[in-house]
């Protein structure tokens, strides 16, 4: 009798699945471990990134927050071609989101204190005192105060730049001042205090992508910083004594707008008291959080005292929402004042509030999940070890981080990116050095928010040249003016080089702590 089809093949199955050959690819697909990216995958995930940035922000002018989040959406579909599931892909996000949420939670407590600062009254303290060292004769000198005042008293050096530096713009005309010089001076304190103050984003989204706080940032940022300042004041001032040759500026914007911060505001010396609390809690080693805390409670306490419309209601709205005029005020403001001078009253100080914070804070989430995906999947980790072997020791990794930054802000032309894209892709490779991630969080300021400022396509870059009117570079243009701004870069690298900025991750001088290592 014949064996029917089904009988006669059942061996040969039995054979297939003893040898696991039956349904072998459905099983491998299943079975699939994610595997190590070769350098070029790495690659198009920064490419789908810079694209999407580059129309974003050169073509639409949009702000940058959904094109970096193409960039997330990049990463995660290389990540699934690499092997990795989705369960997997997920938490490498909410990774990258954990490592800054100290960061966002500072940024949220720095919005209700700069609201508060302003309610209070001790913004426009600082920036009323300020106003008073402008004098004609030091000119370019006092113009860098101005502003570095005004710019760590708000933490905006657009803000900065679009009130003060077009008033210091006819100032300077009037006193026959080479503009570029001028709006040179502007920069440099504009970005000085950027740089400087914590109330800025900047100050805090370099941190949040290093892995360190914003006040260890700051102190780690004041050698070079300083050493960078006092070259530039020196310069300015041999600037200034080249260009003046007397007469008198038309200073009554300067006079008027004086007069209008007194006339909303009770200006009073002790109202500098809160930033004095807040400095000597950095100097003191306090936490972030607590030491932020403590310049909010003093602020509110030192505002209920001298301005008769700050109560414990208008902490909690300024807090929120950030500082507004009534409309009282606003229709003062337009009977009583010029146009310009209402512009950069209501510009510079209405400002601050969680909800003004929302924007940074968005821009940190986004920027972790994409820098989770990058790390956790080894993209980055990929174009680092093709990178760092250019560099040659702290220093040079120091300059390659730098090198890094400039180029971000040439191809992915806004001073966020900068930051954000270097930050996560050294911070693991500094961290493996032993070096303290405050090195690099400082190198990322030194040369991604400075030399934003000197690339004319690049977004600050065109928000200067349209507020102050005047070109980058070219006759006349501001570029090789703003000291502050080219020199910021070489001095870390030099300071860095010396040893002076290099710690280990403990804190201390890092070859000291190396010495010791091998000493043992």
């Amino acid at each position: 009798m014949k064996l029917r089809g089904r009988e006669r093949s059942r061996p040969m199955r039995t054979m297939y699945l003893e040898k696991g050959w039956y349904n072998q690819v459905s099983e491998e697909k299943k079975a699939r471990t994610p595997r190590m990216p070769k350098l070029w995958e790495a690659l198009v995930t920064m490419l789908i990134l810079v694209g999407a940035l580059a129309l974003g922000i050169v073509k639409y002018e949009t702000d940058p927050h959904v094109p970096m989040f193409i960039g997330v959406m990049g990463a995660a579909l290389m990540a699934l071609y690499l092997g990795y599931k989705w369960e997997a892909i997920e938490k490498s996000m909410m990774d990258g989101i954990y490592k800054a949420l100290q960061s966002v939670c500072i940024l949220v407590i720095v919005g209700i204190l700069i609201g508060v600062w302003i309610n209070a009254g001790v913004v426009p303290t600082m920036i009323f005192y300020g106003l008073k060292v402008l004098k004609p004769a030091i000119f370019f000198i006092a113009s860098v105060l101005i502003c570095s005042i005004t710019s760590l008293a708000t933490g905006t050096s657009w803000g900065t730049m679009g009130t003060m530096g077009v008033a210091l713009m006819g100032i300077g005309f009037g006193l026959g001042m080479s503009p570029g010089m001028t709006a040179g001076a502007v920069l440099s304190g504009a970005y000085f205090g950027d740089k400087m103050s914590p109330l800025s984003d900047t100050t805090n989204l370099a941190p949040a992508m290093a892995g360190t706080d914003v006040m260890t940032h700051v102190k780690a940022m004041m050698l070079p910083t300083g050493i960078t300042y006092v070259i530039t004041l020196i310069g300015f001032g041999i600037l200034g004594a080249m260009q003046y040759h007397g007469g008198d500026a038309d200073m009554s914007r300067v006079t008027e707008f004086s007069g209008a911060l007194e006339a909303v505001f009770n200006i009073n010396p002790a109202l500098l008291l809160p930033p004095v609390i807040v400095i000597v809690a950095v100097a003191m080693k306090m936490p972030a959080i607590p030491g932020i805390t403590l310049g909010i409670i003093s602020g509110a306490i030192m505002g209920m005292i001298f301005q008769p419309e700050c109560n414990m209601g208008t902490v909690f709205d300024f807090g929120m929402n950030g500082y507004y005029f009534s409309d009282e005020v606003l229709a003062m403001f337009e009977e009583t004042l010029s146009p310009e001078t209402s512009y950069t009253m209501t510009r510079l100080l209405e400002s601050g509030g969680i909800l003004g914070m929302m924007s940074s804070v968005a821009m940190t989430i986004i920027a972790m999940m994409f820098g989770g995906i990058m790390e956790d999947t080894h993209q980055l980790e990929v174009i680092v070890n093709s990178l760092k072997k250019l560099a040659k020791g702290p220093a040079g990794l120091v300059l390659l981080t730098e090198c890094t930054c400039v180029l971000s802000n040439a191809v992915m032309p806004e001073q966020y990116i900068s930051i954000v894209v270097p930050g996560r892709m050294y911070a693991e490779e500094y961290r493996e050095k032993g070096l303290h991630p405050a090195l690099l969080s400082g190198t990322l300021e030194s040369a991604g928010t400075v030399t934003s400022a000197l690339i004319p396509w690049n977004t600050c870059g065109v928000f200067i040249s349209s507020t102050l009117d005047i070109n980058a570079w070219g006759a006349g243009g501001y570029g090789p003016w703003a000291l502050f701004n080219w020199l910021m870069p070489l001095i870390n690298w030099l300071c860095a080089l010396i040893g002076w900025t290099v710690k280990d991750l403990a804190g201390k001088p890092y070859k000291k702590s190396k010495a010791a290592a091998k000493a043992e």
